[in-house]
């Protein structure tokens, strides 16, 4: 298909910014000019959202997080929970560039939604934000009653390199015995650092808000010695045992770098035995989940993830 033209025009928005200098550009002067939220109108409404602080008092360094619960209108007594993790290459993104998604995604699937402001990366690297998105999994089943949600009823979320932190979530709580998922939603997730894959070259080379050069950049902050091998917990297609885990839902993008990971991951997971469901979303880009606002043509993909978390969630 080509390019969505709703796609196309915010494309056309984006060509006017400078692009950053991957060469010299630091953490934190890429996130003054990423982490700026831009609205079109209110964002979509729900009944109810809650600013958490997740204190970790059990972890080595006592560490709290920030956290937002969302619970939607039609969420009912103890509704189940999808904690979901932002994207942004785990150096990028807070709970405020994700807040639409989130709401979106509890009016969607009519679950709350608690999403989680892991640590960041390069100042964080693997595997502490994968260490704060885990162990606020198990805060939120240990505090259910706290949040008002069903412990037993519990999904995780994310897109991008969030998609990357729930899929890598769900093997370590499968690993660790942790809180039983119902499913995952992965978002065009980050699945390994393989650029040779056909949709790099056909989508890196920057022209589709993506880049392969911005990959390999974000992936050098998280995992400095990322090159050609395999870390545990972090390129998740390589994963050497995929079997048991939560039915999944993989929602990729046609003109997405990392579309073909994406797939390969959800062959890899039906291969080992569990249910998944994947699709490609037409025209659409990296990032297009959280751009309904300017791409209305996103929305039905966000009802479709909802209608997923919803019949998973029983």
């Amino acid at each position: 298909m080509t390019l969505n033209p709703q796609v196309e025009a915010l494309l056309g928005f984006f060509a006017q910014m400078p692009a950053p200098d991957l060469a010299t550009v630091t953490a934190p002067q890429l996130r003054e000019a990423n982490d700026r939220p831009i609205a079109m109108g209110p964002p979509p409404e729900v009944a109810e959202v809650r600013e958490v602080s997740i204190a970790l008092d059990g972890a080595p360094d006592g560490r709290t997080l920030a956290a937002r619960l969302y619970i939607p209108a039609d969420a009912g007594t103890n509704p189940p929970l999808v904690v979901y993790y932002h994207g942004g290459g785990w150096v990028l993104g807070t709970l405020d560039t994700h807040d639409g998604t989130c709401r979106a995604l509890a009016r969607a699937s009519g679950a709350a939604v608690l999403s989680v402001g892991y640590r960041l990366a390069p100042e964080t690297p693997f595997p502490g934000p994968l260490d704060d998105c885990h162990d606020a999994l198990v805060w939120a089943h240990e505090h259910a009653a706290d949040l008002g949600i069903d412990g037993s009823r519990l999904a995780v979320a994310g897109d991008s390199a969030g998609g990357n932190l729930a899929a890598a979530v769900a093997i370590r709580l499968r690993d660790l015995g942790g809180p039983v998922l119902r499913h995952q939603l992965l978002i065009y997730p980050v699945t390994d650092a393989d650029f040779s894959r056909e949709s790099y070259a056909q989508n890196g080379a920057g022209n589709y808000f993506l880049s392969t050069a911005m990959m390999e950049w974000f992936w050098k902050q998280y995992v400095a010695d990322i090159a050609n091998s395999h870390v545990e917990g972090a390129t998740v297609l390589q994963t050497a045992n995929l079997a048991n885990l939560p039915p999944a839902t993989v929602i990729m993008a046609e003109y997405d770098p990392l579309r073909d990971e994406g797939l390969a991951y959800a062959e890899a997971l039906a291969a080992a035995g569990n249910s998944v469901h994947s699709s490609v979303a037409p025209g659409m880009i990296h990032g297009f989940f959280s751009m309904f606002e300017f791409v209305p043509d996103a929305l039905p993909h966000i009802a479709a993830a909802g209608a997923k978390l919803k019949a998973a969630f029983g």
